[in-house]
C-alpha cells in the first residue's frame, strides 16, 4: 500500500497547475493549429464563450452536488465530468440558436485535455474529504489517503487514460489523420466517457439506476453525444478540414 500525504490546498495547487498547463496546451493550439482557432473564430460571438462558461458552471456544480448531497455526509461539491456536460449543452444551445450546425471543439481538445491530467492528481492528493477516492483494494498500487484504507487510485487511472489519449490524439493530429482533425472533440468525448464510465464502478458513490450512479448515467449521455456526432461528420459530404 502506497502511503499518500494529503491536504486541502493541494487540490488548489494542482487546480491552479492545471489551468497553467492547460493555457499551453491552448497557445500550441493557437500556433500550430491556426486555422481550427480562425474557423472557430469564424463561426462563433461573444455569446457563444458566455453560453459555454455558464454551461459548464452550471453543469459542474449540479451534477457534483447531486452526488455528494446523497452521500453518508452530504454536502455541495463539483465535478469536471458535469463541466464537460454543461458546457456541450450551452454550446449546442447556442448553435441551435445561431444556426450553426458544424463542430466547433476541435481548438478545446487539448488544453482540456491536458486540464483533465493535472487536475485529477489534485483530486488524488486532497485525500477524504473531495469524495472522489476509490473503493478498497488489496493491490500493490492501493493508496492510503489518512484513514488506513488502502484504495483504487482512480483519480490516477483517469489522468494516465486520459494522458494516453492526449499522447493518441496529438499524434495523429501532427501527421493529420482526419479523425484527429475532423471529429477530434467528438472523440475526446467518446473516450472521456469511456475510461470514466469504467472507474465510476471503483468509487463508492451512492446507485441511481441498479448498479449506475448518477455519473455512469451522465457518460451514457456524452458517450451517445460523441458517437452521434462523429456518424453525423462521417456521413457528410467531404469538405476542406481545419490545418
Amino acid at each position: 500500500m502506497i502511503d499518500v500525504p494529503t491536504a486541502p490546498w493541494l487540490h488548489t495547487l494542482f487546480d491552479l497547475a492545471a489551468w497553467t498547463a492547460a493555457a499551453f496546451g491552448g497557445r500550441w493550439v493557437y500556433r500550430h493549429r491556426a486555422a481550427s482557432v480562425t474557423q472557430l473564430a469564424r463561426q462563433t460571438s461573444p455569446g457563444y464563450f458566455v453560453a459555454l462558461a455558464l454551461g459548464a458552471a452550471a453543469g459542474a456544480w449540479l451534477t457534483g452536488s447531486l452526488n455528494t448531497l446523497r452521500l453518508s455526509t452530504p454536502g455541495v461539491s463539483h465535478s469536471i465530468a458535469g463541466a464537460l456536460a454543461g458546457g456541450i449543452l450551452g454550446v449546442e444551445l447556442w448553435k441551435w440558436r445561431a444556426k450553426i450546425t458544424g463542430s466547433t471543439g476541435g481548438a478545446f481538445v487539448m488544453p482540456l485535455c491536458i486540464g483533465i491530467v493535472v487536475g485529477r492528481w489534485g483530486c488524488l492528493f486532497a485525500g477524504i474529504a473531495d469524495h472522489t477516492y476509490g473503493t478498497p483494494t488489496a493491490l500493490p498500487w492501493a493508496v492510503d489517503l489518512g484513514d488506513g484504507i488502502g484504495r483504487h487510485p482512480v483519480q490516477a487511472y483517469e489522468s494516465l487514460a486520459m494522458a494516453l489519449f492526449l499522447l493518441i490524439y496529438w499524434r495523429a493530429l501532427v501527421r493529420g489523420h482526419d479523425w484527429a482533425v475532423s471529429h477530434g472533440f467528438h472523440a475526446f468525448v467518446l473516450a472521456y466517457a469511456v475510461q470514466r464510465f469504467a472507474w465510476e464502478f471503483l468509487k463508492p458513490y451512492p446507485p441511481l439506476l441498479g448498479p449506475l450512479n448518477i455519473f455512469h448515467l451522465l457518460m451514457i449521455g456524452l458517450g451517445l453525444y460523441a458517437v452521434t456526432w462523429i456518424a453525423r461528420l462521417v456521413a457528410a459530404p467531404p469538405q476542406p478540414a481545419p490545418a
